[in-house]
């Protein structure tokens, strides 16, 4: 497959360790990272899916080897491994104008966006 999709994206205050609470730093978070990688992920797969059709992250593995400060630029890479029935792969990538930052892997399952958002929305009611 070999299909990439790149996410940048300027690190704020509301993207930090202490802003998010996962830590008490002015670091981008590690949750912030995850979810730009997801981000690529998710754009990676534009075009490919079925009318109707979106994807759900169902596991995500990051390593996020150095901090980013505010003001740097995060460049998060998702490049697509394989598209196979409903099950995507991917490999992760997350870089700052210093080099590496995270890395890591992830999967997306296909699933009817309105039968999907449906269940979910009754499962709420359900409580």
């Amino acid at each position: 497959m070999n299909k990439k999709y790149t996410v940048t994206q300027a690190v704020s205050e509301k993207m930090t360790a202490k802003a998010v609470k996962s830590g008490s730093l002015r670091v981008l978070a590690t949750p912030v990272l995850t979810a730009l990688l997801e981000e690529a992920a998710c754009g990676c797969l534009e075009g490919l899916l079925e009318e109707g059709m979106t994807s759900v992250g169902t596991e995500i593995s990051v390593k996020h080897l150095a901090a980013t400060p505010v003001g740097m630029t995060v460049t998060a890479t998702a490049e697509l491994l394989s598209l196979e029935g409903r099950k995507a792969e991917f490999a992760l990538r997350a870089e700052d104008e210093q080099g590496l930052i995270g890395e890591g892997t992830h999967t997306r399952v296909a699933v009817a966006a309105e039968r999907f958002q449906q269940k979910a929305d009754a499962k709420g009611r359900a409580v």
